[in-house]
């Protein structure tokens, strides 16, 4: 918990020091609850991401208030590089960050700027960290472009992240020599599926296929089969290939581009499950009775074809609108797609039962025209055919995690550990505000409370509010070589095995079910994937959230410029957040600005912590979370990424 030092008893701390666009910061430490607060002039040069060591202020641990203390020491430097908006002057130039969290600029000499003209996005590379009085220095690597320039909003937010957008030349290479057809030597001592039927479902702008799926029905039994491209065969472990991979981690989904893990010509090519080609894949059938049990299963690995690219969009106007065209279009495969509705059917039930949660909030979809403007923002369609092909991923996962952690081998396994209690208690507060309540034990909670409450606030106008707070409130997935259990799907095993052209653990996992097929899985091996797995679980839950927070940043980013087109605009809303300095509103195509609590000028509002609502001092007049709103757009801050409203009455019109 710290080093005591019994000369000047003082405890010091090792943590990651957190900017903020002000002078002071944070540190998160391991070694104490909660975060430490660094006022300015004990930050001692420590920039945001730094590994530092904190001395903490005596009085403060235990007495309740936030703890504070000084940074004395950097142990290790979190950035390497600035990404940001070059400045320019005479002899010198700036470069102002993009991340707020840098507080500072850094300096340019002039012979470092690289030509970079004032208004440019540009890549800087530190030479020289703050120190005393001194700010950081630094010499330009790479002009992104003018910031008004098209795509060059987003491509500073892939810099930024240092997310690798070119594949080096010896990985390109290798993808190159890849053949464009399976061989017949590739398709030795596989399962032929080839007439068995089965399709892909997916979104009808998607490229990579890694999925396909078929079932039949016999007697009682349903056979399952959930058949994944075999990308292993052609990315080697350990190949140049594989190690990008693995630096990548995943598959990175921005508004206007797809900043893939694997070259093209694997992913939208020879690992694609593309109509009417011969593919090698790797398959999980399953034998599922009329309960929802998978009774057995059986991997192996396969050549299959699939009969047809379907999309979700025409699979739910078969199975929803019950569309006359669609049918005839689709009328040989209409059985099948009427078969997978009864079976997803029965296997979400059975996950009901258990308490798996289902947060079923609506995701924002930004649609981008060539030049990166956002021509709309809506909520995604989530509709049967979404739900088919997530209840058939989620069973195949499921039976692929049981099948090896029962024969406890090396494997990665797909983690959700259960929520910390005072986040649940904070959560059983809010909800008591509409009315909910679910039950806890010992400050535990199992997910079938969690479940329950979803379930009562369906359909109500606090419903998308509370899910929210509700998965505010759960920690984060993660992978990981212990099965510890997922608490969200309320099962013990469960890994990521159905997405190896875009996520390096259902990769690393393929290897592994290959290995053990072929009789490979010895001492040797086992002794191999008990040193590597470790560092492959790390890095994939790194640069899985390092791909979530550089979707979150562009997907704020746009909603922003949209947005900075409407102001003067009237919108209705919900209120989605309180707190003392405003009020978060959230619009039905999920963009979510606020009203600054400076900016209501009817009454004096105090602030309500316990209860999450501003009331007026005078009037008594109270804003609560759930509760619908009419806001005018005022401002926007694209440096920010925030948008301001005002309230609006109706009499503002006269």
């Amino acid at each position: 918990m710290g080093k005591k030092s019994k000369k000047q008893k003082t405890i010091t701390i090792t943590g990651v020091f957190c900017g903020t666009s002000h002078e002071f910061g944070f540190v998160e430490s391991e070694e104490v609850e909660g975060d430490v607060f660094v006022a300015g002039k004990y930050v001692n040069g420590a920039m945001h991401s730094d590994t530092v060591l904190v001395e903490l202020f005596p009085g403060n641990p235990g007495d309740g208030k936030r703890k504070e203390g000084m940074v004395v020491k950097i142990i290790e430097r979190g950035n390497r590089r600035v990404v940001g908006t070059y400045q320019k002057s005479k002899s010198f130039g700036f470069v102002v960050p993009d991340n707020q969290r840098i507080g500072e600029d850094v300096f340019i000499p002039k012979e470092s700027s690289k030509g970079a003209m004032d208004g440019h996005k540009v890549v800087a590379e530190i030479t020289e960290y703050p120190h005393g009085r001194r700010s950081a220095e630094g010499r330009i690597v790479e002009i992104l472009g003018h910031a008004m320039d098209p795509g060059v909003d987003i491509l500073s937010i892939v810099e930024g992240y240092e997310i690798p957008t070119k594949f080096p030349e010896k990985v390109l290479n290798q993808a190159e020599r890849v053949g464009l057809e399976v061989s017949e030597a590739d398709m030795a001592g596989r399962l032929d599926l080839r007439d068995t039927v089965m399709v892909t479902i997916d979104g009808e702008d998607a490229k990579d296929l890694d999925d396909a799926v078929s079932i039949t029905k016999n007697g009682e039994f349903y056979e399952l089969g959930v058949h994944i491209a075999d990308v292993t065969n052609y990315v080697q472990e350990n190949s140049a290939l594989d190690r990008e991979a693995l630096k990548r981690g995943t598959s990175v989904y921005l508004a206007d581009r797809v900043i893939p893990m694997l070259p093209h010509r694997l992913c939208n090519g020879i690992c694609s499950l593309n109509e009417g080609v011969d593919r090698l894949a790797l398959s999980c059938i399953m034998q599922i009775d009329s309960t929802g049990d998978i009774v057995s299963h059986k991997l192996a690995e396969t050549v299959i074809k699939v009969n047809r690219r379907m999309s979700y969009t025409s699979v739910a106007k078969i199975l929803e609108q019950n569309d006359a065209e669609e049918r005839e279009k689709y009328a040989e495969l209409v059985p099948m797609f009427e078969l997978m509705k009864e079976l997803a059917g029965i296997l979400r039930e059975k996950r009901r039962k258990r308490g798996s949660i289902d947060f079923d909030l609506p995701e924002s979809k930004i649609i981008v025209d060539e030049k990166g403007k956002v021509i709309d923002i809506k909520p995604y369609d989530r509709n049967i055919a979404t739900k088919i092909i997530e209840d058939f991923m989620l069973a195949a996962n499921e039976t692929v995690a049981g099948h090896f952690y029962w024969q406890e081998l090396p494997f990665v396994y797909r983690v959700h550990d259960v929520p910390d209690a005072d986040k649940i208690e904070k959560l059983q507060i809010l909800i008591r505000n509409f009315g909910y309540y679910f039950k806890s034990y010992k400050d535990e909670i199992h997910p079938k409370e969690v479940q329950k409450l979803l379930a009562k606030i369906q359909d109500t106008p606090e419903e998308a509010l509370i899910s929210r707070l509700a998965l505010r409130s759960m920690k984060q997935a993660q992978y990981s070589v212990l099965c510890t259990g997922h608490f969200g799907l309320a099962c013990q095993q469960y890994c990521h095995f159905t997405s190896p052209i875009r996520r390096y653990p259902d990769l690393q996992i393929h290897r592994i079910i290959k290995d053990e097929l072929r009789g490979r899985l010895n001492n040797d091996k086992i002794e191999h994937y008990n040193a590597i797995l470790p560092k492959v679980t790390s890095q994939s839950s790194k640069t899985e959230r390092r791909a979530a927070e550089a979707e979150r940043e562009t997907n704020k980013l746009k909603k922003v410029q949209y947005m900075s087109e409407r102001i003067g605009e009237v919108f209705e809303g919900i209120i989605s957040g309180i707190t003392s300095w405003g009020i978060y509103v959230e619009l039905p195509n999920t963009v979510e600005g606020m009203i600054r609590t400076s900016l209501l000028t009817d009454d004096f509002y105090a602030y309500d912590e316990k209860n999450m609502e501003l009331k007026g001092t005078h009037s008594g007049k109270v804003y609560r979370l759930g509760e619908p709103v009419k806001v005018l757009v005022n401002s926007t801050d694209e440096v920010l990424r925030t948008i301001d409203f005002l309230l609006y009455d109706d009499e503002d019109e006269a």
